[in-house]
């Protein structure tokens, strides 16, 4: 039994800090202000164990962090002051709580007697963020700092992971007091049992036409090689959620694919003939299964197994056969154990699967001088196999879901919300944990504009993502709806931009200019040598809307 801890004197800034060391804190994102001195000072006399990184904006440090604990597994630290940084920083907030991703959000808060006033800057956080964070709750007792920071942790972590807010009044952090520190956190992940895994076993020897699909987070990368060898063992066909695709290593002869935006339209037909879904992680949100079409609610044609880590996520939608609340990563592990062989019984349904997936990713019917599906495919297995990809909001991200190739060691960071201006700061982030490794954002000209200059923030600290810029001088989602639904009545959509280079120039950064296919390739390996970071402009043309279809195309299919 471990003896207690003696309580010391000190700062509510310094306790705080003290809790982030005690609990494997290695990190966090900032834009500093007056809100939370105390914390910055306690944080000056612990440079050698933990670093802060000063982003530009408020919402590229929440990213920041939010990519952070997509990348670790742990939870990502953000710092803002009250007010206009906690309201920048609130779409981090929402992209952690949409992805399931751990993650703490630090506020400095009004002092305790302006409280209520509507005092400067003054917000009350636990309305503001009651509906996309986990937990949100106010230290107002410099003694329970302990407390509440070994909740935070464990919340974020546990079950279903996700974002913790916690607002800081400026003047607890400044009273002394006497308070014992806690001990290191321990996530609760829930199980899978004996019984579960003997269902899940039932269910597959009767199938003729089995899919498993993963998706969701808390897979580690031995997770993920146990569901890979599992699905291989048994001749499982395995599909990705919306921006999960590193999950299974693509290059297996058992990945089928991924249900996002850019999914092919055979997988999607063939999701409608399976005859058993073996979903791990994975929540069936509107953006994997389009917009609840693929499979139909309350109950799906095709028998259903659910796992998820939150119990309350089973049956959300979806009515089950079977739902088992259990952590993914403990699932991959189990299933890897069972000493099942059960190929050879849909081995023709997996192997058209892939087929039609290999299909998929070595086809482009793009004709331009700049055939983006051409250069991915042309550098996709060059890559290294560590190199991380960080996704944007746009249409531009589906030629990196199509055509580019993911497996642990390898990454991809992309916010399943929707956000636009996530690409930059993640790959920032992601850089900056591990400067050695090749970081890729994929970024258009729209986001770019909402985060680009967080490039600083890698200049400053060490960092060298490469970024990816597609420039075709529209907001090209929001063009594809308004051509698909309203052809030829563009408004809102269109972009003027800057000197992208010259811009990228002033900010330190290495440029090149890409308008060919084939000088995508050089260009890349030019910016990985520069050993800094780099933005590579790829001029597109707006025509070519996304990876399936022209603007042309979609006019002439309304006029139809």
């Amino acid at each position: 039994m471990s003896q207690p801890i003696s309580p010391r004197a000190r700062s509510g800034g310094q306790i705080l800090v003290d809790q982030l060391l005690i609990h494997g804190a290695e990190c966090a994102y900032c834009v500093p202000g007056e809100s939370y001195l105390e914390i910055l000072d306690a944080l000056h006399d612990a440079r050698d164990r933990f670093t802060l990184y000063n982003a530009r904006h408020e919402a590229g440090a929440a990213n920041m962090a939010e990519a952070y604990g997509k990348l670790t597994g742990k939870p990502g630290v953000c710092m803002v002051t009250r007010g206009p940084g906690a309201c920048h920083a609130a779409i981090g907030v929402h992209i952690a709580q949409q992805d399931s991703t751990p993650m703490i959000l630090l506020i400095g808060q009004v002092d305790r007697p302006s409280r209520d006033r509507e005092a400067f800057q003054e917000i009350d956080y636990r309305q503001m963020f009651g509906s996309v964070a986990k937990w949100v709750a106010q230290i107002d007792d410099a003694t329970r700092i302990p407390e509440y920071m070994a909740r935070a942790f464990r919340v974020a972590t546990s079950g279903r992971a996700g974002p913790v807010v916690l607002a800081l009044p400026e003047d607890m952090l400044t009273d002394v007091v006497e308070t014992t520190d806690a001990t290191p956190y321990t996530a609760t992940r829930p199980d899978i049992g004996e019984h579960d895994l003997e269902r899940i076993r039932t269910a597959l020897s009767t199938a003729q036409r089995p899919m498993l699909l993963v998706g969701g987070s808390g897979w580690d990368d031995e997770a993920c090689r146990a569901i890979t060898t599992f699905a291989e063992t048994n001749d499982l066909p395995v599909a990705c959620s919306f921006r999960r695709q590193d999950i299974v290593d693509n290059r297996s002869e058992v990945y089928i694919g991924d249900f996002g935006t850019v999914s092919s339209p055979k997988l999607i037909q063939r999701i409608a003939t399976a005859d058993l879904l073996l979903v791990i992680g994975a929540r069936l949100g509107e953006m994997t299964t389009k917009t609840y079409t693929t499979l139909t609610p309350p109950v799906a044609s095709q028998q259903l197994i659910h796992i998820h880590s939150d119990a309350d996520e089973i049956g959300r939608v979806y009515s089950p056969e079977n739902g088992i609340a259990a952590a993914p990563e403990r699932v991959a592990r189990a299933l890897e154990r069972c000493q099942w062989d059960l190929s050879g019984r849909w081995s023709d349904w997996r192997q058209q699967a892939r087929q039609e997936y290999l299909d998929d990713i070595n086809a482009s019917d793009e004709d331009s001088a700049l055939n983006i599906g051409q250069a991915l495919m042309d550098m996709r297995d060059r890559l290294p196999a560590d190199a991380i990809v960080t996704l944007d909001a746009g249409n531009h991200t589906g030629w990196a879901q199509r055509y580019l190739r993911y497996g642990r060691p390898g990454r991809q960071l992309g916010s399943t919300c929707g956000a636009m201006g996530y690409s930059v700061p993640a790959a920032v982030s992601a850089s900056l944990h591990d400067p050695e490794r090749v970081v890729l954002s994929f970024v258009g000209d729209g986001g770019f504009m909402m985060s680009g200059q967080e490039l600083a923030t890698a200049i400053q600290h060490g960092g060298r993502p490469i970024v990816l810029l597609f420039n075709n001088g529209t907001y090209g989602t929001i063009r594809m709806h308004q051509e698909r639904e309203h052809p030829e009545r563009v408004v809102g959509t269109d972009l003027v931009n800057p000197d992208f280079l010259g811009m990228a120039q002033a900010l330190g950064a290495h440029t090149e200019s890409v308008t060919r296919t084939e000088e995508l390739g050089p260009a890349l390996t030019r910016a990985i040598e520069s050993r800094r970071p780099a933005v590579i402009v790829l001029k597109t043309d707006p025509e070519r809307i996304s990876t399936r279809t022209t603007i042309a195309q979609l006019r002439l299919s309304k006029r139809g």
